[in-house]
């Protein structure tokens, strides 16, 4: 069942993050908006497109975050095997993904004062100025 809905779901937000889709749901959207004279704008002519998006939207939700957990886990594997490869890595990173915001923001405040406190090799003003210069570019 896994694999099925794995396969759907990439296939389904494959489709539907392609142009082609927009622009037959832009069509739709204009179609039913100019049947709406001929229609004498009924109740049954509001329904069709209040169904129609509000089911697409619900389907649409489980298909985008399934797609979304999946590049998530991929992205965090992937980082952790690098860990792990580097000796100079430290392996306590491998998982922090786990942890709670509150203690995500602590390890990333220390991180950056751990960056900026060190003495040898100068990387925060490095970066400032690398970064100012790029921005100035644009």
């Amino acid at each position: 069942m896994d694999r099925f809905f794995t396969a759907i779901a990439t296939r389904s937000a494959t489709i539907m993050g392609q142009p082609l889709a927009f622009i037959l749901s832009t069509l739709f959207i204009i179609l039913w908006a100019v049947s709406g004279p001929f229609l004498n704008y009924s109740d049954t002519w509001q329904l069709i497109v209040n169904t129609a998006t509000t089911v697409l939207t619900f389907l649409a939700v489980f298909l985008i975050q399934n797609s979304q957990n999946r590049d998530g886990a991929a992205m965090q594997a992937k980082l952790d095997e690098i860990i792990r490869a580097l000796d100079k890595a430290r392996v306590e990173f491998v998982g922090i993904e786990h942890l709670t915001d509150a203690q995500i923001a602590k390890i990333r405040e220390a991180l950056e004062n751990d960056i900026r406190n060190e003495a040898d090799d100068d990387k925060d003003r490095t970066v400032t100025r690398t970064v100012e210069t790029l921005l100035k570019r644009y």
